[in-house]
């Protein structure tokens, strides 16, 4: 027979709340009988700590920037006509010089010959002209033609040799323009898709396509008066940047290193920003324009910080702490500064004197005054809790 039925029914509700508690009581009791006879851990729970040491760290401004090539050149036509031949596969390297495009020649010929006749029937004008006027200074001495005859082949002269500058320079042009037929690469590097086809007609100035530089690769970005100032003195010094990198979109860190070539004289009044631009080499095209990265500048370096694995440390609604271990080896969270990343750390500027032991795993189990058994991260002995996390903190 159950105890609810045993109890009176004018009294069976006054019971409820008083049997419900004892059941209670009674079921966690036996939990920790169950928890105890099935070996779980007592004493103090293993745990990962390292002692911290003042050191020195670089400090870093980061900024969102995107690459651009070192040249991004647009290929265009510089005489009119139609498009016979495309002398490039789109998107491949190609070098300073190459032929790109071939434009339709026999125009361009003929023109060259028709300046070319021009050109030397004004450089016999400019002969017979030249020797008239010589007949006539000659008679001229001797009082043997009239001074309006002298002028006369004077002015003839001149314009015989204008006439055959002007033919000179229409002959120049021909040329120019036959060998303006071939549209060659301006730099090297990349070549873009292909804007005109063969047989379209096009004209002086028409876009071809493009040739971009990737190396060296460049990166714009801008600082707001917030980063500036945390250069040293509070403003900006291009002359004391010590580093530049450049973190890919994948989270890698590029591995060739950086030098600002450029840096804005002006605030820009819209966004409060000033420009900025850096170089890296880029040898074997691993970044492309066009892509957006972050740029890190090392601006100085702070003596008298501490290291800490970025896991250690745990954000709160009232800042950020690491849990230490303190005084009898019981578990003492500890509000901490926090500077930038470096690497796999998380630089603390203050709260943390050199030689406490800040624990770096098992922290979702801990809670203040708990106490802890420290050890070397990894050392942690198989089956304890943690373990596992300890060593791959290792």
């Amino acid at each position: 027979m159950s105890v609810r039925r045993m109890i009176p029914p004018h009294i069976r509700g006054t019971f409820v709340p008083a049997i419900s508690a004892i059941s209670l009581v009674l079921a966690l009791a036996a939990c920790t009988a169950k928890d105890q006879a099935g070996g779980a851990p007592s004493g103090p729970m293993p745990v990962g700590a390292i002692a911290v040491e003042a050191t020195s760290a670089p400090v870093w401004v980061e900024a969102v920037g995107q690459t651009e090539g070192a040249r991004e050149v647009e290929v265009r036509a510089r005489v009119g006509g139609v498009l016979v031949k495309r002398g490039y596969e789109e998107g491949n390297a190609v070098r300073a010089g190459q032929s790109l495009f071939e434009i339709d020649r026999a125009p361009l010929e003929a023109a060259l010959s028709s300046a070319r006749a021009q050109a030397s029937d004004a450089a016999n004008k400019l002969e017979q002209a030249t020797r008239e006027l010589a007949r006539t200074r000659g008679l001229s001495t001797q009082d043997a033609v009239a001074r309006k005859e002298l002028d006369d082949a004077v002015t003839a002269e001149a314009t015989a040799r204008a006439q055959q500058q002007a033919a000179q320079a229409s002959l120049r042009t021909a040329e120019l323009n036959l060998g303006y037929a071939a549209v060659p690469a301006p730099v090297a590097g990349i070549s873009g898709r292909a804007l005109k086809s063969e047989g379209n007609l096009v004209a002086v100035g028409d876009s071809l396509t493009t040739v971009v530089q990737l190396d060296p690769i460049k990166v714009r970005f801008a600082l707001s008066d917030a980063d500036q100032a945390n250069f040293p003195g509070g403003h900006f010094d291009p002359r004391k940047v010590q580093a530049v990198q450049i973190v890919l979109p994948d989270g890698s860190t590029y591995g060739a290193k950086g030098a600002l070539d450029f840096a804005a004289t002006q605030i820009d009044p819209k966004l409060g920003t000033r420009s900025l631009r850096a170089a890296f080499p880029n040898p074997d095209a691993a970044v492309l324009p066009g892509q957006f990265v972050r740029v890190k500048l090392q601006v100085g370096t702070r003596e008298g910080v501490f290291r800490v694995p970025q896991s250690a440390v745990v954000q709160t609604d009232q800042g950020f702490i690491v849990m230490t271990v303190g005084e009898g080896d019981k578990v003492a969270p500890r509000p901490v500064q926090v500077g930038n990343w470096d690497g796999k750390d998380w630089i603390i500027t203050g709260g943390l004197k050199a030689g406490d032991q800040v624990i770096v795993d098992n922290l979702i189990k801990l809670r203040p005054g708990m106490p802890v058994k420290p050890m070397p991260p990894g050392a942690m002995p198989p089956g304890a809790p943690g373990a596992a996390a300890g060593k791959k903190q290792a």
